[in-house]
C-alpha cells in the first residue's frame, strides 16, 4: 500500500484534534454506528480536562489505497520540544490557522521548524463559520509570515484550504462546498511526497518512548532504511555514534486507526512502535548490527526555566501521599527525563532537592500534576529563568514574544504594568470588534506570575500568548510581588472566628478546619511586609448570657490558588506544598527566628 506522513500543526486551540476526529470519521476508520467521543486523539486525563494537546500522538487512516500516517502535535510553546521530535518523521504538514485570530506565536515556532526542515505545508484556514471570521486577511498574514522566515519559492506557493473542523467540510474556496473533508485528503495525496527510503540495513531513530506493563519500553519512529521483523537482533546508537545496548525486536506495532496493532514486518518509511530494547531512548538510532553512523536527530531548543524540587519536610509530610522519598522522586524525575527531550534533570549539592528545567511554567507544571496524581508528595520552589553568559562573559537572560489581545479600554494598563516588568513594545494594532494586539519583547522572569495579574487587569477579556524569542542583555531588576503574606504562627486547625476577625488584614487562603502549622500561608497581607497571626484562636465563652443573639459568622470566600498560579505566586523564600490532596504555601524557613537570622545575615552583606 501506498504510504503519507504528515503532521497536523497549529496554535493552541485553533482545532487541530477535532479536525483529526473529523478526518478518521469520514475515511471510514470507524462503523458507522460505534460510539466515539469528542477529542479522541486527547487520551491521557489532564489532556481531556483542560482541553489541550500535551502528548505528540499518532494514528493512520486509509484514502483510496493509500494509508496516511497522522502526527497529532500540541499548540502550546511549551510543549515545542514535542513537535521538534515528531517533524522528521513527516514529509509534509498541514498548517491549521484560525480564521479569526490568525497566525498566532506556536504557529510561526512550529513553521519555522518544518521550514528548515525542506517541509512544504498545506495551509488550511479553519473555524471560517466564525462571524468574525476575516479569512482573506489571514491568508495575507500566513503569507508575510512565511516569508519572514525565509521559505523558499516552492514553499511560498503552498495550497490553501478554507473550512470548519467542527462543520466537518474543507473545501479549496471559502463559500464550499461545505460537504466533506475529501479537499483535505486529495490534496494530501496530491502535494504531499511519498516517503523516500535510504538503501541499506534497518535504521530507525527513536521519536517517543512509552512505557507498557505487558511488553515494557517501547520506541515508536520511523523506519529509514531496511525492514525490521519480530525476534530480529538489532542494537541501539546514542547521538554520538556509540553503543547503548544489543538485544531482539520482541515486537513491532503500527498505527491503526486509534490503536497500536501487532504486524509481521515494518517496511521503509512507515511509522512504527518496536518493543524489546531495556535502555535505548529518545534520539537513539535503532538499527541492524551491522550500521556503524546514527541517524541525525534534530538539536531541541535549550530549556529557559527552572524549578527546585525537593522532599516534602512540613509537618503535615506523608499524612496524603505515599511516595515521599528523595529516591522515589529522583527516579521518577529521571524517567520522565528520558521520554521528554526538553526536560534538564540536575542533582545538587542537597541530597533531597533536585533541580528541573524546562521550556515554560506550564511545562513543569504538568510535570508535577502528574506527580501528585501518582501520590508524591513533594516541596517545590518558584520559577527561575537559566541565565547564559556570552563571549564577553556578559550576562544573558532568555527573552520571549508576547501576543496580547484585549479590549481597546484596557490596552493602556497592558503596556503600563509590562513596561514596568521591563518589556518593550514592538507592535500596537487594531484586531478588530474594538480589540487591539500588542505585541511585546519581555524578559521571561517578568512575565513569572503576570498572567493572573493580567486576567484582573482585563476583566478577564485578555488572549495571552507568549514563544521563546532568544537571550539578550540582561534587563536589571525587576520588581516582584507587591504584597506581604499571613503566615501561621502555631499548628492545628483554623477557627471561623479568628479568620473573620483576620479579614481586615487581607484575603486569606484557607478555609475553617483547614490545618496548618507554623510558617505556612494562610493569606494575602495588604501591606507589602510578612506578618504572623493566630488562625486558632476561638471565641472567648463565658457563663454569662449575652442580651443578643450571637450572629453567625460570614466569611469572604478565600482565594483558591491553581497549581501554576501558586508556582507564580511564591517569593524567593517560599515553597508550594504539592501533595495529592492539598497545595499549600510556606515558607522555606518555618521557624520564625531562623528567618530573622537570615535576614539580618542578608541584610549585613548587603552592607
Amino acid at each position: 500500500m501506498k504510504l503519507r506522513n504528515i503532521a497536523i500543526i497549529a496554535h493552541v486551540d485553533h482545532g487541530k484534534t477535532t479536525l483529526i476526529d473529523v478526518l478518521l470519521k469520514q475515511s471510514g476508520a470507524f462503523r458507522d454506528n460505534q460510539r466515539t467521543e469528542e477529542r479522541m486523539m486527547d487520551s491521557n486525563d489532564i489532556e481531556r480536562e483542560r482541553g489541550i494537546t500535551i502528548l505528540a500522538k499518532v494514528t493512520s487512516l486509509e484514502w483510496k489505497d493509500t494509508r496516511i500516517n497522522i502526527v497529532d502535535t500540541p499548540g502550546h510553546a511549551d510543549f515545542g520540544g514535542e513537535v521538534e521530535r515528531i517533524l522528521h518523521m513527516v514529509d509534509g504538514v498541514i498548517l491549521l490557522v484560525d480564521a479569526a485570530e490568525g497566525p498566532m506565536p506556536q504557529t510561526k515556532f512550529v513553521l519555522g521548524k518544518a521550514l528548515k526542515l525542506g517541509l512544504k505545508p498545506i495551509v488550511a484556514i479553519n473555524k471560517i463559520d466564525k462571524p468574525e471570521q476575516r479569512a482573506d486577511e489571514v491568508l495575507d498574514e500566513v503569507f508575510d509570515l512565511f516569508a519572514s522566515l525565509d521559505a523558499n519559492e516552492d514553499q511560498l506557493d503552498f495550497p490553501v484550504l478554507y473550512g470548519s473542523a467542527k462543520q466537518e467540510w474543507m473545501s479549496t474556496e471559502p463559500e464550499g462546498p461545505k460537504e466533506n473533508m475529501d479537499a483535505l485528503l486529495d490534496m494530501v495525496l496530491d502535494k504531499v511526497a511519498e516517503p523516500v527510503s535510504e538503501e541499506g540495513s534497518f535504521k530507525m531513530l527513536a521519536t517517543t518512548i512509552q512505557s507498557d506493563p505487558f511488553l515494557g519500553r517501547i520506541l515508536t519512529g520511523r523506519i529509514a532504511a531496511g525492514t525490521a521483523i519480530p525476534n530480529m537482533a538489532v542494537k541501539a546508537l546514542s547521538r554520538d555514534g556509540k553503543q547503548v545496548e544489543t538485544g531482539r525486536i520482541s515486537k513491532i506495532q503500527a498505527f491503526r486507526g486509534l490503536e497500536r496493532t501487532s504486524i509481521e514486518q515494518g517496511e521503509a518509511g512507515d511509522i512504527v512502535s518496536i518493543a524489546g530494547l531495556t535502555k535505548a531512548t529518545v534520539a537513539d538510532t535503532i538499527c541492524s548490527p551491522d550500521v556503524t553512523d546514527p541517524i541525525q536527530a534534530q538539536p531541541i531548543d535549550p530549556p529557559t526555566l527552572s524549578m527546585t524540587f525537593r522532599v516534602n519536610n512540613s509537618p503535615l509530610a506523608g499524612n496524603e501521599g505515599s511516595k515521599v522519598q528523595s529516591r522515589v522522586i529522583r527516579e521518577r524525575l529521571m524517567k520522565e527525563a528520558e521520554g521528554n527531550v526538553a526536560l534538564k534533570i540536575e542533582e545538587t549539592e542537597e541530597p533531597d532537592a533536585f533541580i528541573v528545567s524546562g521550556r515554560g511554567e506550564l511545562l513543569l507544571a504538568i510535570l508535577i500534576e502528574n506527580m501528585r496524581r501518582e501520590g508524591f508528595e513533594l516541596g517545590v520552589g518558584r520559577p527561575r529563568v537559566v541565565f547564559q553568559n556570552d563571549e564577553n562573559g556578559k550576562l544573558m537572560e532568555p527573552i520571549e514574544e508576547v501576543i496580547i489581545d484585549v479590549d481597546e479600554e484596557f490596552s493602556g494598563a497592558v503596556v503600563q504594568k509590562l513596561q514596568e516588568r521591563k518589556a518593550e513594545l514592538l507592535e500596537m494594532r487594531s484586531s478588530g470588534a474594538n480589540r487591539s494586539r500588542l505585541v511585546f519583547l519581555a524578559p521571561t522572569r517578568g512575565l513569572i506570575g503576570y498572567q493572573a495579574e493580567l486576567m484582573s487587569d482585563t476583566r478577564g477579556s485578555a488572549i495571552f500568548n507568549r514563544l521563546f524569542h532568544g537571550y539578550a542583555p540582561h534587563k536589571g531588576p525587576i520588581q516582584g510581588r507587591h504584597t506581604g503574606v499571613l503566615l501561621s504562627n502555631a499548628s492545628g486547625e483554623a477557627v471561623a472566628f479568628a479568620l473573620y476577625n483576620l479579614e481586615d488584614r487581607g484575603p486569606m487562603m484557607i478555609e475553617p478546619g483547614t490545618k496548618v502549622y507554623q510558617g505556612m500561608i494562610v493569606g494575602e497581607h495588604t501591606r507589602g511586609n510578612d506578618l504572623e497571626v493566630n488562625v486558632l484562636k476561638g471565641k472567648q465563652l463565658t457563663n454569662m448570657r449575652s442580651s443578643g443573639k450571637d450572629d453567625a459568622v460570614k466569611l469572604t470566600t478565600p482565594i483558591k490558588l491553581s497549581l501554576e498560579a501558586a508556582l507564580s505566586y511564591i517569593a524567593d523564600d517560599e515553597l508550594v506544598e504539592v501533595t495529592p490532596e492539598s497545595i499549600r504555601l510556606r515558607k522555606f524557613l518555618l521557624d520564625p527566628n531562623d528567618r530573622k537570622r537570615v535576614s539580618r545575615a542578608a541584610t549585613k552583606a548587603n552592607t
